[in-house]
C-alpha cells in the first residue's frame, strides 16, 4: 500500500468507514483466460450514524459511553442511507483515471458490496459516471471520490474532490482533540499508526510540546 492510500484509508476509518484497498478487478478473456484489468484504489462503506463508541465499564442503563460520531463535512455522508465510495488516490492531481470511470469496473465495485441488483446496475453506473453520485433503489448512496495533492479549481468535477492536505490537517486535529482516548489504542493500519507516532513524539519533545 502506498503512503497516499494509507493516509486516505486512515481518514476514512476516522470518519466511520470500512475500507477495501487496492481491490483488483479481474477481466474474463477469450478461451477461458483471465487478467487483472485494473485496481480500484479504495472502496469504502459507511452506515448511517456510524461512530466510535468508547464504553464506560460498570455503567448500567443511561449514558454508557462516549461516541465520536461527527464525520468531516468535506465527506458529507448521507444521514439516513449507507454511503458507498469508489475512490481514486493520487499523490499529484486529484482526478479519476479511465479505469475508475470504466462501466465494467464500476459494476464490479458495486457487486463487491452487493450495492446493486443486476437489473439496476447499468442505470446506476451511467448515473454515477454522469453525476458522480447515484442512489440505488432501497440501497446505498454511491459516490465517486478523487483524492490528491491538488486539483484544478476552475474546472467543474462531477465527482467529489478532497485534497491530501485537507486529510492530514483533519487527522492531526482529530488526534489532538481525542488524544486521551486514542493514545491507549493500538492501530495496525500504517496511516493511523504513523500519525499517532508523530503526535506522541511532538507531545514528548520539550521543544515542541503543545
Amino acid at each position: 500500500m502506498d503512503s497516499a492510500v494509507a493516509f486516505v484509508q486512515a481518514y476514512l476509518y476516522a470518519n466511520g468507514y470500512f475500507t477495501v484497498t487496492e481491490y483488483p478487478v479481474v477481466e474474463a478473456m477469450r478461451h477461458g483466460n483471465f487478467r487483472t484489468a485494473t485496481d480500484v484504489d479504495i472502496l469504502a462503506v459507511r452506515f448511517p450514524g456510524a461512530g466510535r463508541l468508547v464504553p464506560r465499564p460498570g455503567k448500567k442503563g443511561g449514558h454508557r459511553g462516549v461516541t465520536l460520531a461527527q464525520p468531516d463535512a468535506a465527506l458529507n455522508p448521507s444521514a439516513d442511507r449507507v454511503d458507498l465510495i469508489v475512490a481514486e488516490v493520487k499523490e499529484g492531481k486529484a482526478e479519476l483515471n479511465h479505469g475508475a470511470r470504466n462501466p465494467e469496473v464500476l459494476r464490479a465495485a458495486l457487486t463487491r458490496f452487493g450495492a446493486s441488483t443486476a437489473e439496476h446496475a447499468d442505470m446506476l453506473v451511467e448515473e454515477l459516471i454522469q453525476s458522480g453520485t447515484a442512489h440505488a433503489p432501497m440501497g446505498p448512496q454511491i459516490r465517486l471520490v478523487a483524492f490528491g495533492s491538488h486539483y484544478d479549481q476552475t474546472q467543474h468535477h462531477p465527482y467529489t474532490v478532497i485534497t491530501l492536505g485537507h486529510i492530514i490537517t483533519f487527522l492531526k486535529d482529530y488526534a489532538k482533540e481525542n488524544w486521551e482516548m486514542l493514545r491507549h489504542a493500538q492501530f495496525k493500519d500504517p496511516g493511523t499508526s504513523f500519525l499517532m507516532m508523530l503526535e506522541k513524539a511532538m507531545r514528548s519533545d520539550p521543544d515542541h510540546r503543545r
